[in-house]
C-alpha cells in the first residue's frame, strides 16, 4: 500500500497537494466577492462583511486587524487605503468568515445524494524517467461520500496558514476510502474538480 509522498518532486514530477486543490475548489464554490481586495469595491465589500455583526467585528480583532470606526469608514467609502500588509489581513480574514458562514450549506450539499463526485489527475511525471514513472496512473473519478472533516478542517483555515496536517488528514482518510490502495498515486495532483 501506498503512504505519504516524503520527498515528492525527487525525480521531477510536479503538481500540488490534492487536499490544498480540494481547499481551493471549496473556496470557489463559498463564492463571495468578486473584485480584489485591492479595488475600492472589494475593499469596501469585504469591510462591510467584516463589520456587519458583533461575531465578524471580534474575528477581525482577534486577528489582529483593529481599525477604528473613522478608519472603517474611510474604508468603505474610499478616501483612505489601508497599508499593503493591512489589505493582506483584511482579504485573509474576509476568507475566514466567508469559509465559516458557508460550511454548513457547503457540507449539505457535497454529503447530499451520497456524496459528491470528483475528478482527480495524477500528478504530472512527463518529466520523470521512465524507469521512476508510474505506469498506472490516470485521471478518475470518484465519489467523496463524508465532507464533514474535510469541510471543518477547511472552515478553519490553518492549512492557509501553513499548518496543512487536519486538512491533509481528513482528505486522506476519504481518498483511500473512494480510491482505495492506489490512493497515494492521487497525494498529489495536476487539477481536480467537483461534481458539486
Amino acid at each position: 500500500m501506498p503512504d505519504h509522498h516524503l520527498d515528492f518532486g525527487h525525480y521531477g514530477a510536479t503538481g500540488q497537494r490534492s487536499s490544498l486543490a480540494a481547499a481551493e475548489v471549496l473556496d470557489v464554490l463559498a463564492g463571495g466577492v468578486a473584485s480584489p481586495v485591492t479595488t475600492h469595491r472589494g475593499l469596501a465589500a469585504r469591510v462591510r462583511y467584516m463589520t456587519r455583526s458583533r461575531h465578524a467585528h471580534q474575528t477581525m480583532i482577534q486577528e489582529g486587524l483593529k481599525p477604528s470606526p473613522t478608519t472603517i469608514r474611510k474604508w468603505i467609502e474610499g478616501t483612505q487605503v489601508p497599508r499593503p500588509e493591512n489589505l493582506a489581513k483584511i482579504d485573509g480574514i474576509y476568507r475566514q468568515m466567508r469559509r465559516h458562514n458557508v460550511a454548513r450549506y457547503l457540507l449539505q450539499r457535497l454529503n447530499a445524494d451520497g456524496g459528491t463526485i470528483i475528478e482527480i489527475h495524477p500528478a504530472d511525471d512527463s518529466n520523470v524517467t521512465q524507469r521512476h514513472r508510474r505506469r498506472d496512473k490516470s485521471v478518475r473519478k470518484v465519489k467523496i461520500r463524508r465532507w464533514d472533516e474535510i469541510v471543518a478542517a477547511w472552515s478553519e483555515g490553518d492549512w492557509e496558514k501553513g499548518s496543512e496536517q487536519a486538512l491533509d488528514d481528513a482528505w486522506i482518510d476519504q481518498l483511500r476510502d473512494a480510491i482505495g490502495s492506489d490512493w497515494g498515486a492521487y497525494e498529489y495532483t495536476r487539477s481536480l474538480g467537483f461534481n458539486a
